[in-house]
């Protein structure tokens, strides 16, 4: 997908970026701010149930009007892609999109500028007892606080 006429697309100095993310129930982005669900758990299942990522990017004053790539990724304990079976196959568990913030007037020069992103899931098919980590990579790159690690509780035995 190419960049609007005008617009350059660029690659992130993370110098310039801060990530906030947050594992939680649902979450919905409205006026630029984060409403959030039961957020803030790191044990869920064993049955698949929906869930959502909330993330808040801090972006530097000189990242703005670009647009920048963003990824969202399951990996499982080893840092092996997670695979949903799809009609196609196997297919990694990944979200991606796009976004690009302006420059506000009313701030003053060299203030970071906040973008609001919610991600909201349906059920997955997640291994019982298992740890997963969901990775998040902005124009190509990520810090090691990007993620957010989670476990599955055990199936119970009856």
């Amino acid at each position: 997908m190419g960049s609007p006429a005008g617009v350059a697309r660029g690659q992130l100095a993370s110098l310039f970026v801060k990530v906030t993310m947050l594992l939680c129930d649902s979450a919905q982005v409205a006026d630029g701010k984060l409403f959030i669900l039961g957020g803030g758990w790191s044990l869920t299942g064993p049955d698949p149930m929906p869930s959502a990522i909330a993330v808040k990017v801090d972006v530097g004053w000189h990242e703005v009007e670009i647009v920048h790539h963003w990824e969202l990724y399951l990996e499982d304990a080893d840092g092996q892609p997670v695979l949903v079976q799809t009609p196609e196959g196997g297919q990694p568990v990944e979200v991606r999109g796009e976004f690009q913030v302006a420059r506000p007037t009313t701030v003053p020069e060299g203030t970071p500028i906040d973008m609001a992103l919610a991600v909201n899931l349906g059920p997955l098919p997640l291994a019982p007892g298992s740890r997963f980590t969901w990775r998040l990579a902005i124009d190509g790159e990520s810090q090691t606080d990007w993620a957010l690690a989670f476990t599955t509780r055990p199936q119970l035995t009856v």
